[in-house]
Parts: structure tokens; sequence; C-alpha cells
């Protein structure tokens, strides 16, 4: 089979004019990027934000492994099953960073036959949103850094400034630096670092804003740092906010695109899950809600993180109420949670599949704990038996949970419409949505019933310098906010080692971060590091172009 820049290069697109008429949006509505890409207008929006909303379907995932589960190509491949039934649908995805795409996850484009297009431009530069994220994020480091240099009217402490520079690039050298070197002339010597974009408050802005009125409003919230005498500072005492701003002139409007099936795609913004809340834009997300009949979304990593997240925050932020939640899951990662070696995984080795199987348990029990039906989508791989599958199935379906396989990888849209089938069943069923933890809640409580419910966690510890920054938190009164939780992605503990349904354990919360601007606060638990470094062979080192500019390695 052909690789999956090869299946993009081959495929034949239409013009993004004939991909916004399905949606019915105007040309007048759009702002070209070429012939494939375009922005949406806020007049598109002004027209038909009083219709009703389609349905929304989020797609998650089990707890991911190298052996791979496949969600991105499981909500393009799902769209393009609903879209092959002659239903309104478009689906709303995260825009790639560039770190992972050069490190080793690669792009985040889908797979397969069921990739969103282009897939070049998307897993690289695409519409330029994150470059604007990085300017200006990076704009409110150079004011705070001149501000002290020119006499620090405002008395802040250089030791005590929150607010870091960004860099879209993994790159561990950069985690912990020292600036103003040099003399008189260059600055104020002090610590800082840098986070990976995606890190980035502003990011998180982009995202849970609803306007670029709200967007505004938010940046100058953002808190920088501290004074002499501990006064928290925002970024509007500095006088930039309206230039913060006006770099997400164009950032802020929703990107269209296409699947390869010529399925209506919004991608828009690209926090982490791991690390920021891994959530599309709340902007993609009800347009696609407004445009369509079914909007189909998808939430970074597995149901620990950025579904929770999707739904503790995004959801409480934006007013969303889902109607389905899809899980997915592949007998493969099942037996590798099980502990199976990953050169074995091709092997059928019951023992293991029934021990992984917790963790595809746990993510069930744990949609069912937000009151949302959920439907198991199994993507097949070659290797899987019969036996393997009408195991995982019978135990899903023992908890309450639809079952379907999905087959989109290799057949796109069609290897799907089982799957849109058990969703729209789902969407018709009983939807008790309701969050894990009320905001007004104290942030140990918040964080201990995400760790207890949601991980299956003992409870949760606090360093001391945690417990000195929680005591900092509320004594500013920034404690009733909801709580983004950066941890692991690879357990549902904070060990990455910890694989299937770990017990037994305790979360252990080692720094607070407040992120004003965005309305939530961050929790980092164990080792996670908010500016990633490339493995030992990255994924640029199978990169190239040739001289008529065709891509190869990028996947």
């Amino acid at each position: 089979m052909k690789s999956d820049v090869e299946i993009a290069q081959s495929a034949t697109m239409r013009p993004i004019q004939e991909i916004a008429e399905k949606l019915d949006i105007a040309e007048d509505d759009l702002e070209l990027y070429g012939k494939y890409k375009a922005k949406v207008t806020p007049d598109a929006w002004e027209r038909v934000k009083d219709r009703p909303n389609g349905k929304l379907i989020l797609v998650t995932a089990i707890n991911p492994t190298p052996a791979g589960e496949g969600k991105t190509t499981t909500s393009v491949g799902l769209a393009d099953a609903f879209h092959r039934q002659g239903k309104k649908t478009v689906v709303a995805l995260r825009e790639p960073s560039l770190g992972p795409c050069f490190g080793m996850k690669g792009g985040a484009a889908g797979g397969g036959y069921a990739q969103v297009v282009p897939m070049e431009d998307i897993n690289l530069h695409f519409t330029g949103d994150f470059h604007a994220i990085t300017t200006a994020h990076n704009l409110l480091a150079a004011v705070i850094d001149n501000h002290i240099h020119q006499g620090n009217a405002l008395g802040l402490d250089p030791r005590r400034i929150t607010w870091k520079r960004v860099l879209d690039l993994n790159d561990r050298a950069l985690r912990h630096v020292v600036i103003g070197l040099g003399g008189k002339a260059h600055g104020v010597p002090r610590e800082t670092g840098f986070d990976i974009t995606v890190a980035s408050e502003m990011m998180a802005i982009l995202c849970l804003a609803d306007g670029l009125e709200d967007m505004k409003k938010r940046l100058g919230e953002i808190l920088i740092g501290y004074t002499y005498d501990g006064r928290a500072v925002r970024a509007d005492e500095l006088n930039v906010t309206g230039a913060l701003t006006l770099l997400f002139k164009d950032a802020i409007k929703p990107n269209l695109v296409q699947t390869l099936e010529g399925t209506p795609a919004f991608i828009h913004g690209g926090p982490f899950a791991n690390i920021a809340h891994g959530c599309n834009s709340v902007m993609a997300t009800k347009y696609a809600l407004k445009f369509a009949d079914y909007a189909i979304t998808e939430a970074g990593f597995g149901a620990d993180l950025g579904a929770e997240k999707f739904l503790d925050i995004k959801c409480r932020f934006a007013g969303l109420r889902p109607d389905a939640v899809v899980i997915v899951a592949t007998v493969r990662a099942l037996k590798m949670h099980g502990g199976l070696d990953k050169k074995e995984l091709d092997k059928r080795d019951m023992e293991a599949l029934e021990k992984g199987l917790a963790n595809l348990t746990k993510h069930i029990e744990n949609i069912q704990a937000f009151g949302l039906p959920a439907v198991v989508a199994i993507n097949r791989f070659p290797t899987d038996t019969e036996e393997e599958l009408a195991f995982v199935r019978r135990a899903c379906e023992k908890l309450g949970a639809s079952v379907a396989l999905s087959e989109v990888w290799a057949k796109g849209g069609e290897g799907g419409l089982e799957l849109a089938d058990k969703v729209i069943e789902a969407t018709k069923k009983e939807n008790h949505f309701h969050y894990i933890y009320d905001v007004e809640e104290s942030i140990p409580a918040k964080i201990e019933k995400i760790a207890r419910t949601i991980y299956g966690a003992d409870g949760v510890d606090f360093t001391k310098a945690a417990q000195k920054q929680l005591a900092e938190i509320e004594k500013l009164g920034l404690d009733k906010m909801p709580v983004c939780m950066a941890k692991t992605q690879y357990s549902l503990s904070d060990d990455p080692a910890k694989l299937g349904r770990p017990t037994g354990f305790r979360i252990t919360v080692r720094e607070l971060r407040v992120s004003a601007g965005a309305g939530f606060f961050v929790a980092l638990t164990g080792n996670i590091l908010t500016m990633p470094g490339l493995p030992k062979h990255p994924a640029a080192e199978n990169m190239d172009i040739d001289a008529n500019g065709k891509i190869t390695g990028l996947f």
C-alpha cells in the first residue's frame, strides 16, 4: 500500500469553494489561501448563529501506545462514512504542531485513505496560525524584559516572571536558559525558558475565545509575573493588549479544508492534551455545529486527558453538550497494555488481550461517568483474529457500550459505515451529561475528583512547592476555575511505565500554574515537560523534497 503522503499526493482535490458549498458557505465568506485552503469569515457566523445545533460527536481513545490507535484517522473516516450516507457532515480537528511532526509522532492529518488534505500544507505551515501564536507570545515576553530594562515602573520581580518564550519545535536545550547577558545594553539577566508553542496560554486562549473581542479581553488577563511585594501583574498593565490582539486578526478565523473524499473539515488551533487542554477551537466547533447536521471532533490522546478536558473545560466554557462519544482502540494496543512486547503484537495472545482490555474498560467507565453514551471503534488490523475481535466486542457490550469495527485506514469512508450506524444509534440514547467537578470547589477537591474518578488513583499529593503555589492562588482568588491536568498520556497514572489499568497509586502534583486569560489553572504531575525533546532518530531524518517540490517521508 502507498504511504500516507503518497496517497495524499495522488488525491484529486476539489476547489475549496465547492467544499464550502456543501455547507452552504458562500464564496464571499471565504478568504482563500490558494486553491484548497480558506478561512471562514465572521460574517458567515452572523448568518447562522441562531440556527439549531447539529449533533456533536466526540472521538477519543485508550491511552496511546507505540502500536498506534488511529484516533484522527477514525475521526476523518467516520466523517467520510456519514458523508457517504448523504448526511451533511463536517469534521473539526486540531492543527498539527511542527515539533512532533519532525520529532517522533510525525504529522497529524489522519492516515491511509482517511486523511485531510492538502496533507503537506496542514502538517507544515498551513495558514500561519501557529506563527501568529508564537509571535504574539514572544512579543509579550520581549515587552516584559524591555519594561524591566527601561526602569521597571511596575516593580516586577525578575525572579518571578512566569511568562516564558515559545517555539514550535522540540528543543530540550531551551527548557532552561539565562537571558540578558552581555552587559547593561543587553537587558537585565534572569533565568527563564522556552515552552513549545502548543503549550502557550495564547494557544489555549485562541481555542477558547468566541471572537476577537473576547480574545482581547482574555489576552489582557494573562498573569505575567509578580512584583517585589507579591502583587500579581496582568498583561494589560503593559499597554500592549491591542498589539497582541491584532496579531490574531486572521488566526482567529477557522480554517476550511477537505478530506480525501471531499468531506468538509475545519482545522483550527492545536493545544496538546498532555500539557494543555487538547481540543480544537471553540469557534471551529461552533461553526461545525451550525453548518452541519453532524459535527465530529476529537480530543487529544486518551479519554483520561483530552476527553476529560473537552468535557470539563471546553464544554463548560462554550456551553456544548456532546451527543455521543467514540472510543478508539486496537487489539494490538490492548495486547501491549497487557504486557506484550511491541515485536510480538501480531501473534495471538488472549491472556495479554484480557489483561490489556482493562485500559479500555476504564475509559468506557469514564465516559459513562460523564453521563454520555459510548461507542467503541475497534480499528482493525490484518493480523487481528476473529476470536480476539469477538472477545473485545463481548467485553464492551457487557459494559453497555456499542461496538463497531473500523477499517477506514484501508477503505476510507466505506470502512466506517458500521461505525456510523452505531454512532447514530448512540445519539438517540438517553444523555445525562454532567461535569466531574464543580468549579467552586477547592483546587485540591477538583484535582482529587479527577484523579479518583478518571484515573482510578487512591488520592493526590502536593509537593511543598505546589502547596506554596496553591496558597498563593487561593490568596489571589483565582482558585474557582477549571483545572487542566498536565499528565503523561501513556498511563492512567502519572507514571508512563504503568500500562493497562494500574491500581494502588497516587498522583503527585509538583507545580501549579495560573492561566488566568484562558480561564483555568494547570496542574503539572510526574515528570511532564512543557518543552519536549527530540528522539535519537527524529522523523526529520527521513524527510526530503526534490527539485520539483515533491515531499517524501512526511507521515
